[in-house]
C-alpha cells in the first residue's frame, strides 16, 4: 500500500467533513481484495488500476483484469525481493520516461495527463516500478548465456515464410471535435453510438454524424489489414464480436467508433523460392531388401547433414524452377527433416532417398537479412516466452486468496 492514497483518501474524507465508516457500517476502499502470498492488495488499488486501464483503452479494462494484472506485480515484485533485485530512483524515473515517451510526452505531462483523468500518480508509479523489477529478473534469470540460439534456428527463421495476418471489414463514424463546442456534442453523442448493437442503426447515424465520406456509405469501408492499423485500434477491434461498436476512440479534433463486420485472413503474399535438398541414391530400385535399408535410414536421421552420414548424398540448392518436376512434386508434401522414397532413377534400378533440408521464401533480390538483429529478437523472444512460463510457475506456488 503507497502512502500518497492514504493521503488522498484522509484529505477528501476532511474536506467532505465525513467520518470513515468502521468496517461493520461499510467497506473501506483500503480493505483488503486479496492477499498474495504476505502482501496485501487493497480495493483502492484494484480501482485505480482498472481506471487507468481505462484511461490506456486496454483491450480488457474490466476489474478483474486490474486484479489479475496486480496480483501478477505482487508476484514479480516478491520474485524481485528473494534475488535482492531493487529499483534505484534513477531507474524508477527512467521507467516512466520511458512509457510516457510512447505516447509523445514528457514525464510530468504524462503524469499530469492521467492525474486529469483521475488517476493517482502513485498507481503509474507502482506500475513501472514492478515492471523494471521484473525486467531485470528476467535478464538475471533468462539473460545472455542463458537463453541460445542456434545459427540453424537464425537460418531458418531467415528464410521464414511471411505468416498470414488478419484484415477486418468495418463501418466507421468519425465525430469532428475540432472546436470546444463539436467536441462537447461529439462526447454527448458517443455513449449512445457505443451501444449500438445493429447495422441498420450503425449506418443510419453514420449517415447522420459522421464527418467522412464513407458517410455515404453508412460507414462501410473497405478490407483494411490489421498489420497496417494502429496496434491500439487495431486490438479494439480484434476484442469486438461481429455487430458490436468500439469505446470511443480519440483521434487529433475527432472522436472516432468503429463497428466490426466480418474478420478475414490474409494469405501469406509468396509461395517459397529456393529449395534445399539432399538425396541418397542406392541400388535395387524398389526390391524389399532396397525398401528396407531406406526405411532404417528414415528412422535414424531426421536433418540433411544426417542423411550425408548414410552415402554419397547429392545436396543442391536451387529455384523452385530449376528442380525436376518430380522431384518438386515430392519436395512440396514434405516438411524440413522428412524423407520421401517415392522415386527412382535408372529405369527404376536406384531408388531415391529424397530429404528437405529447407524452404526459403526470400525474393531473389531482397537484401540480405541483418542475422545479428534476428538473433537477437529470437533470444528476445525465447526469453519472453521462459519469463511467462516462470511466471506461471510463481503463481502457481503462491498462496493467493481474495475476499
Amino acid at each position: 500500500m503507497t502512502v500518497a492514497p492514504l493521503r488522498l483518501a484522509a484529505a477528501l474524507a476532511l474536506t467532505l467533513g465525513i467520518a470513515v465508516a468502521s468496517p461493520v457500517t461499510a467497506q473501506s476502499p483500503f480493505s483488503p481484495a486479496a492477499h498474495v502470498n504476505e502482501t496485501i492488495i487493497t480495493g483502492f488499488e484494484v480501482d485505480q488500476r482498472q481506471r487507468m486501464l481505462e484511461v490506456f483503452r486496454a483491450p480488457d479494462a474490466t476489474r478483474q483484469a486490474a486484479l489479475d494484472d496486480l496480483v501478477d506485480e505482487r508476484l514479480q515484485l516478491n520474485e524481485a525481493a528473494r534475488r535482492g533485485i531493487t529499483v534505484t530512483p534513477t531507474e524508477q524515473i527512467e521507467g516512466e520516461e520511458e512509457f510516457a515517451a510512447r505516447a509523445d510526452l514528457s514525464r510530468e505531462a504524462f503524469i499530469a495527463q492521467l492525474q486529469s483523468d483521475g488517476v493517482d500518480p502513485a498507481t503509474f508509479a507502482d506500475f513501472v516500478r514492478a515492471g523494471v523489477a521484473w525486467r531485470k529478473v528476467v535478464q538475471q534469470q533468462f539473460g545472455p548465456g542463458q537463453v541460445q540460439v542456434s545459427d540453424r534456428d537464425v537460418a531458418r527463421a531467415a528464410d521464414a515464410p511471411p505468416e498470414p495476418g488478419l484484415r477486418v471489414l468495418v463501418n466507421e463514424i468519425i465525430l469532428p471535435a475540432n472546436t470546444p463546442q463539436r467536441a462537447q456534442q461529439a462526447q454527448a453523442l458517443a455513449p449512445r453510438i457505443s451501444a449500438i448493437n445493429s447495422s441498420d442503426a450503425f449506418a443510419a447515424a453514420a449517415r447522420e454524424y459522421s464527418a467522412t465520406p464513407s458517410r455515404d456509405q453508412g460507414g462501410a469501408i473497405d478490407w483494411l489489414e490489421i498489420s497496417n492499423l494502429p496496434p491500439q485500434i487495431g486490438q479494439l477491434i480484434l476484442n469486438l464480436s461481429p455487430g458490436e461498436v468500439t469505446q470511443p476512440i480519440p483521434l487529433p479534433n475527432a472522436l472516432a467508433f468503429f463497428q466490426l463486420r466480418q474478420i478475414g485472413e490474409v494469405a501469406a503474399r509468396s509461395g517459397p523460392t529456393t529449395l534445399e535438398y539432399a538425396a541418397l541414391y542406392l541400388p535395387g530400385g524398389r526390391s524389399e531388401a532396397t525398401l528396407a535399408q531406406a526405411a532404417q535410414i528414415a528412422a535414424r536421421v531426421d536433418t540433411c547433414d544426417g542423411l550425408e552420414t548414410m552415402g554419397p548424398a547429392q545436396r543442391d540448392t536451387l529455384p523452385v524452377a530449376q528442380i525436376p518436376q518430380d522431384v518438386a512434386l515430392e519436395l512440396a508434401r514434405l516438411d524440413p527433416g522428412e524423407i520421401s522414397t517415392s522415386l527412382t532413377r535408372a529405369d527404376g534400378q536406384t531408388l531415391v532417398v529424397l530429404m528437405l533440408c529447407n524452404r526459403s521464401y526470400r525474393p531473389a533480390d531482397a537484401e540480405e537479412p541483418d542475422l545479428g538483429r534476428l538473433r537477437n529478437a529470437l533470444l528476445a523472444s525465447r526469453a519472453s516466452e521462459r519469463a511467462d512460463s516462470y511466471l506461471s510457475e510463481l503463481r502457481a506456488n503462491a498462496s493467493i486468496r481474495y475476499e
